[in-house]
């Protein structure tokens, strides 16, 4: 029986649902597969001890490490190599030891990409607005370009980010229009759908990121947050005849993509969703359609 030891580190991360996701996914394909958490607000140094930790990992045979926040882009300074996806957001969150190396990755826009294309098929990428463009809204940003947006607007509380995010998009994708929007009402007239790339509506940060008048029956909303699973914002946007998809999907194709990278076994997708289902109290047995991710 192959054997797996992976782990996760960030602040806060004890009640992640990823553990669960790819231990019970290693069992079911008769793995050995052991996933810790490397909680840094339990160790002293916190993520100063970022360094250290992953070399102890490597040290002690892991397989490779997820990190999450507030290590995505810092952990990039302690790999070998990048993808080229990650290299293009400035962050990792799958840290893969292979070879005496240390490859870092990005499946979190390749998570929120799956996801997309299984739970809105067909939707309208004509204009896109994006709220947030921290970590989460740089994955998400990619992934929608790279799924064929036609034009993207993105909004931050921090301006000077929207820009800086939306300059590195232009440069990766010359063919859409991608911008820092500056009239939120003005551009969710004009959009055929809304991605959601912020905290809020998270449990601890209840709430709405727009307002809900805003939005139209014609339009698709995409969320990243899945605790709850049904933010405020989606039901919202149900309640006026939009498709939505919520951050479930993102949670589980990323660590989809992560559990293949650890091991080169393909993993079963759909197993997975089940299980999340499960871990989410989610009754609805939904097909495959983040907290927030990691």
């Amino acid at each position: 029986m192959s054997a797996y030891r992976v782990g996760l580190i960030g602040n806060g991360i004890q009640a992640s649902l990823t553990p669960a996701m790819h231990m019970a996914e290693g069992k079911a394909q008769g793995l050995s597969y052991r996933y810790e958490l490397l909680d840094l607000d339990g160790i002293e140094g916190g993520a100063e001890r970022l360094p250290e930790l992953i070399a102890d990992c490597e040290r002690d045979g892991f397989a490779g490490l997820n990190v999450t926040h507030p290590c995505k882009q810092s952990a990039i300074s302690f790999v070998d190599d990048l993808s080229e996806e990650a290299s293009v957001l400035g962050a990792i969150n799958t840290i893969v030891f292979r070879d005496g190396r240390r490859f870092g990755h990005n499946t979190d826009w390749w998570g929120f990409a799956a996801s997309f294309r299984r739970g809105l098929m067909d939707a309208d990428l004509g204009c896109v607005v994006q709220l947030g463009a921290g970590g989460a809204g740089a994955a998400t940003a990619f992934a929608i370009l790279r799924s064929g947006a036609g034009a993207l607007i993105i909004f931050d509380r921090d301006q000077s980010r929207a820009e800086a995010l939306a300059e590195t998009m232009r440069r990766y994708f010359p063919a859409a229009i991608v911008q820092a929007g500056v009239d939120l009402g003005a551009s969710m007239a004009e959009a055929s759908g809304l991605i959601h790339a912020t905290p809020t509506g998270m449990t601890k940060y209840p709430g709405l990121p727009l307002d809900p008048d805003m939005l139209r029956p014609a339009q698709w909303v995409a969320e990243i947050v899945y605790f709850p699973l049904i933010t405020e914002l989606l039901a919202q946007a149900r309640s006026r005849g939009c498709r939505t998809l919520d951050g479930g999907g993102m949670a589980v194709f990323q660590a989809v993509k992560a559990f293949h990278l650890f091991t080169n076994v393909e993993p079963d997708p759909e197993r997975m969703q089940r299980h999340f289902a499960e871990l989410t109290g989610d009754g609805e047995g939904r097909q495959l359609t983040s907290g927030m991710m990691g």
